[in-house]
């Protein structure tokens, strides 16, 4: 008796997955393709971040969270509130900071090096008052290092969780030393270079963070599926509940976001990151 080729009936729905995402993460109006991996570029091959920022799933869930802890800043806040079209785009914002990730770690070093430039004369515009009339510009490099430390502990967090539980400790100082070179062209500092480093930076700026009204409305935005969207509910729905599920239990209680259920939201999650894996393999 035959049986049929199974690997050759499951790559139509291989395809099919893989071009729902890509269409997700790139505007094809603007005539955006996914980023090309270039040996080249600013880490290469070898490096702890090409590792971290292949996984679709995990980068979903670590960019979520990362959202959620760099608005708890009043002045991050700010230049997202006073500058940016976020409330009638936000997905459109979080399409943008995932090709810059893409950019800067797998394309080639002149691009990368040209869009780090870029955002650095984007952020020379940025500056007004806070409500309390405090003074804040996009460029302060401590306000950067906020940015910097959330987005790199979120995303090696969900690698961690839900790719690589049994990391070493010696690869995730890499990953913090490799992403410095990011940080520090962007005019961070201080910017961490290892794990202890980046948790004392968090817990430095914690004074400093505050939720309020505005927050409030914005992590609403962040948290609710866009309309129209090629993200299906559920699986929008999951990746929510996962970020929320990986932000420290302060931020959470902060946020005032119930905890949601770890077990189903975790389970879901590995399966959701198996099945991109297999995509995309």
């Amino acid at each position: 008796m035959a049986y049929p080729d199974t690997s050759a009936l499951a790559q139509p729905l291989k395809r099919a997955i893989a071009r729902q995402v890509v269409a997700l993460f790139n505007d094809a109006s603007r005539g955006e393709a996914p980023v090309a991996r270039r040996a080249d570029g600013l880490f290469g091959p070898r490096s702890v971040a090409w590792r971290v920022h292949g996984d679709v799933a995990a980068m979903m869930v670590g960019g979520i969270a990362s959202l959620l802890l760099q608005m708890l800043h009043p002045a991050v806040l700010a230049g997202v509130w006073d500058h940016s079209n976020f409330r009638a785009d936000m997905h459109g914002r979080l399409r943008r900071t995932a090709r810059f990730i893409a950019t800067t770690t797998y394309g080639a070093k002149p691009d990368a090096e040209a869009l780090m430039a870029r955002i650095r004369r984007i952020h020379d515009q940025v500056r007004g008052t806070l409500p309390d009339g405090t003074p804040y510009e996009a460029n302060d490099p401590r306000l950067l290092a906020w940015v910097h430390v959330t987005e790199t502990t979120s995303f090696l967090d969900a690698w961690i969780r839900y790719a690589e539980p049994r990391m070493t400790l010696a690869d995730q100082d890499r990953y913090f030393a490799e992403m410095a070179r990011i940080g520090e062209a962007l005019g961070a500092a201080p910017v961490p270079r290892s794990r202890a480093a980046a948790r004392a930076l968090i817990q430095a700026m914690r004074p400093d963070l505050l939720c309020d009204a505005r927050t409030r409305e914005v992590a609403r935005l962040v948290l609710t599926r866009p309309q129209p969207s090629r993200y299906p509910e559920a699986l929008h729905s999951l990746t929510m509940q996962a970020g929320i599920d990986l932000l420290p239990d302060w931020a959470r209680h902060m946020h005032k976001l119930p905890p949601p259920p770890r077990g189903l939201v975790r389970a879901g999650t590995f399966g959701v990151a198996r099945t991109l894996r297999w995509a995309f393999a």
